[in-house]
């Protein structure tokens, strides 16, 4: 059987799902789980820090420098994409037993820039996006 060959853009996604891992180890979040998925969405990294648990999504952007005029990774989270993550969510959750008005858990998202070189520029965490 052969393998497909990832596109670029896969390339760079896990790249930043990678970076997005180790920035959050580093602050203290324990990663459970990565790319967790169901058919009617994925959540890209799933993490405890203290008692809190936290669905993240990774957004990565290839990029030499900043304006003002560029969007951000994070402006790629459209409602139907929150949709999708609410129900991968709630799926994790049933599929795990935690019973969430026990536990505390939140939607939070991080952004990765890289440079063109795919040198990591900047990792950003945004707390609770849901």
């Amino acid at each position: 059987m052969l393998l497909k060959k990832p596109t670029d853009k896969q390339v760079i996604g896990q790249l930043g799902e990678d970076k997005a891992a180790e920035y959050l180890r580093n602050k203290g979040f324990v990663i459970r789980e990565t790319n967790y998925r169901q058919k009617w969405g994925e959540i890209d990294l799933i993490a405890y820090k203290g008692q809190n648990l936290h669905f993240i999504e990774v957004k990565t952007v290839v990029r030499d420098n900043f304006l003002p005029e560029d969007y951000e990774p994070e402006d790629n989270i459209h409602p139907w994409k929150l949709k999708r993550l609410s129900r991968a969510i709630q799926t994790y959750l049933l599929e795990k037993g935690i019973d969430d008005d026990k536990v505390e858990w939140q939607l939070d998202a991080v952004a990765v820039y890289l440079n063109s070189k795919r040198e990591v520029l900047r990792v950003e965490l945004l707390e609770d996006i849901f």
